[in-house]
């Protein structure tokens, strides 16, 4: 392949994705999505394995939040398929969401509850009896080192603080599957390594699978998996260290910028 082809999409090499090994902890299938004319998505289908991190990348306007309402049922699906665990959304919604949490970019937590009581609402939405949501609030208040502030108003909370006790609330029931969209947005270097580091030690610690979307090249290392989408359209699957042997190049920043720039030439229509 010569420094200015476009590598084809794949799927990723790793064993894990053998056919012997587990089902994929998500599966995206041809999925395609239009607001009226505007095509968001297109034909877009990659995996994530159990216990890996996947990283999504692609710039605002890439596509990356409609995809996330899609995997999560806030939107409809149009055309394709979205499978998690083996169960199609659309024909086992139930089954489907359990067995995923969900951090989106924007703040969802309530600022005049305590951590506590932001915790056990959560919990009941997903019909955790009360005595068993205590507990489990507790551990993960533990887990990232919030159990000194469980009864302080989250609007008391740093913006650090609050991402990670979004994270915790998406795992109070226990999925296997985590979906954050651009987790660190607005957090200081500081901040956006410990809530980086907290997500990689859930998949090597816990077994979850992770899908991470960003717009920063920093935030991806050579051992993950890497989707990167642009207008719309998935220009590479596969782990990191192969996307940037096969464009030649000496980091993800650069690797982005091959791809990106050859499916401009090429001409592929916009999203």
């Amino acid at each position: 392949m010569t420094a200015i082809d476009m590598p084809t999409v794949r799927e990723p090499t790793d064993s894990r994705f053998s056919a012997s090994a587990e089902l994929p902890a998500l599966s995206i299938e041809g999925l395609s999505h239009s607001y009226g004319t505007r095509r968001a998505l297109i034909d877009v289908s990659f995996a994530v394995a159990p216990a890996s991190f996947t990283a999504l990348l692609g710039l605002n306007g890439a596509g990356k939040s409609t995809l996330f309402s899609l995997v999560t049922r806030l939107f409809g699906v149009q055309s394709g398929r979205v499978v998690i665990f083996g169960h199609d959304i659309n024909l086992a919604p139930g089954e489907a969401l359990r067995l995923m949490g969900v951090v989106f970019q924007a703040r969802t937590l309530d600022l005049d509850l305590s951590l506590t009581q932001n915790l056990l609402y959560h919990a009941a939405l997903h019909g955790i009896a009360r005595g068993e949501a205590r507990k489990r609030a507790a551990e993960v208040l533990a887990r990232i080192d919030l159990s000194d502030r469980a009864g302080s108003k989250v609007r008391d909370l740093s913006g650090g603080q609050m991402r990670r006790l979004e994270i915790a609330r998406a795992l109070l029931h226990r999925p296997r599957l985590l979906l954050l969209d651009e987790a660190t947005v607005g957090l200081d270097v500081n901040a956006r390594a410990d809530i980086l580091s907290h997500v990689r030690r859930l998949v090597t610690e816990q077994g979850i699978g992770v899908l991470w979307a960003t717009h920063l090249f920093d935030e991806i290392v050579p051992s993950d998996q890497l989707v990167v989408l642009h207008q719309g359209r998935v220009l590479a699957h596969d782990k990191v260290s192969r996307i940037i042997d096969e464009t030649a190049t000496q980091n993800v920043g650069a690797a982005f910028a091959r791809l990106t720039e050859a499916a401009t030439t090429s001409g592929n229509p916009s999203a």
